[in-house]
């Protein structure tokens, strides 16, 4: 239509050209006014001979607009669906439109096609994916035993359409784990730090009655009994308080060098101090060529301490506390620390690693234990990396062993490169 329009206003330019020229003729005009006339024609008979359509590019033709497609038929909906790691499901008339692997492996493959109340077997959930109201918001339902008795869901349902419903299962069941045993943790501590604290309070008004008090004999025997429910407290806030630090760290991989044989025979050397007639009990095998261990000092010193403890406590009076370490492949170091005590029956074995957790609490808090020895031993090992195993035999003892990564060699001879090197003088 633009170059028909610009044909036209030429065409008319030119007619107008030719009768100036006409009437230029008639009355006489110079030749120099008849060429201009002339020379102008002719510019425009060219124009119109050769318009500038090539400089023009011509619209798009229309597209044809196929009918319009279902999104949920569409190659890219379908690759996000199946592309999430949680189960996911489309429910359209009360059944399984479309589901992906999580949810087929969750739930079963027959479910495609199935009604949903089969699909899902949960009265909350079969309600609402059925029921004749339309969703007109997302909403949330908790489901507790779908895929097992202890796993917990947080179903969402967003509606896509007045028919269909997009379905998310998200497995909080470690959320709601840590939950209860941040609320169990709190609960054991309040009461392990509680009964001491009612001993001490007790005996403290024993002693303030002037009848009870001023008897020296007795007044010795509530003072020492004061004085280990005292200590009682101060080892179990020491303990959580350890524990604490190493929770803080657990991500963080230490990076000190350990030479296990000096530390093993220093940890050692206190245990037999400070445990008494048991600490003449402790045995040791060693070897001199044990590799060194990359890891906290401290914390594997600690390790190993508790370890021996529960063993002067839980074993036999008089009988071997055996320590032992050797290099095992690949790479690693066992460190077995074994008593000759009762043992442990198995069913305790899988909890004995949880805080607070004791075979026998009332024989536990009167050699005064905390029950957080093993936790810590157990936090002490995810931290390095390594691996703990508790075996035990009923009458004939237990064996606790730890398995720690041996320090890269590279890493241990680039460290004594730098230590013999002479340091750099500034000038």
């Amino acid at each position: 239509m633009m170059i028909q329009g610009r044909s036209l206003q030429l065409a008319t330019a030119l007619t107008v050209i030719l009768v100036s020229i006409g009437a230029a003729l008639i009355v006489g005009a110079g030749l120099d006014v008849i060429a201009i006339l002339v020379a102008s024609s002719l510019v425009l008979t060219f124009l119109m001979l050769h318009p500038e359509e090539e400089h023009i590019a011509p619209p798009p033709p229309a597209e044809k607009l196929s009918p319009r497609e279902d999104y949920v038929d569409l190659p890219a909906f379908r690759s996000i669906i199946h592309g999430l790691d949680a189960p996911v499901l489309i429910i359209a008339g009360g059944r399984v439109l479309t589901a992906n692997s999580p949810a087929l492996k969750l739930l079963g493959q027959h479910i495609l096609g199935e009604d949903v109340r089969i699909a899902i077997r949960h009265p909350a959930a079969a309600e609402r994916l059925t029921s004749a109201d339309a969703l007109t918001a997302p909403t949330k339902i908790d489901i507790v035993g779908l895929g097992t008795r202890a796993q917990r869901w947080a179903m969402r349902i967003i509606p896509l359409d007045s028919q269909r419903l997009f379905v998310f299962l998200d497995d909080e069941t470690d959320l709601h784990a840590a939950e209860r045993a941040r609320g169990d943790f709190v609960a054991n501590a309040s009461h392990e730090l509680r009964t001491p604290l009612a001993a001490i309070l007790g005996f403290i008004e024993t002693l303030q009655d002037p009848n009870a008090g001023g008897d020296a004999q007795t007044r010795a025997r509530f003072l020492s009994i004061l004085e280990s429910e005292a200590r009682r407290m101060r080892q179990l806030v020491d303990d959580l308080m350890s524990l604490s630090r190493i929770e803080a760290d657990k991500h963080r991989l230490p990076t000190e060098m350990i030479a296990m044989p000096d530390l093993i025979a220093e940890v050692l050397s206190v245990s037999r101090q400070n445990l008494g007639e048991r600490g003449g009990d402790i045995v040791s095998a060693i070897g001199d060529d044990l590799p060194p261990v990359q890891g906290d000092r401290l914390q594997i010193g600690q390790l190993l301490h508790n370890l021996v403890s529960n063993s002067a406590k839980y074993g036999r009076p008089g009988t071997p506390i055996t320590v032992q370490a050797r290099a095992v492949e690949p790479g690693m170091i066992r460190l077995e620390v074994s008593d000759e005590g009762e043992g442990i029956p198995p069913d305790h074995l899988p909890r004995l690693t949880e805080r607070f957790y004791r075979v026998d609490s009332g024989r536990s808090r009167a050699l005064g234990g905390t029950g957080l020895g093993l936790a810590i031993v157990k936090h002490i090992v995810e931290r390095h990396r390594g691996r703990l195993d508790i075996a035990s035999v009923m009458g004939k003892g237990t064996t606790v062993s730890v398995l720690l990564p041996q320090a890269d060699r590279s890493d241990e001879r680039d460290g004594k490169d730098t230590e013999n090197s002479a340091p750099e003088t500034l000038s």
